[in-house]
């Protein structure tokens, strides 16, 4: 069987890359925003586990939809993990 050419690759420089730590600019996130991030994510898994577990028992659970339930749990868990695309 022949042998296969090699191709010449082409000689280039890749730009230095630093490796020296870059301070960030800004404030770190105050103490009240990480709180309000962590509890909706946490109240929003919170109301879908309680809406699995007991919401035929509960009156205003049981008034609403299934898919209105499912909202209110997905979106404060949802607006929970937008909040941290601001946390420093």
């Amino acid at each position: 069987m022949p042998k296969s050419k090699v191709r010449s690759k082409t000689e280039y420089t890749d730009a230095a890359v630093s490796r020296t730590p870059v301070k960030v600019k800004g404030t770190p996130t105050a103490q009240w925003y990480l709180i309000v991030m962590f509890g909706l994510m946490i109240l929003g898994l919170a109301w879908l586990v309680t809406y699995y577990i007991a919401g035929e028992r509960i009156p205003f659970m049981q008034s609403l939809e299934t898919w209105q339930n499912f909202a209110i749990g997905f979106g404060l868990a949802v607006v929970g993990l937008l909040m941290t695309m601001n946390w420093r």
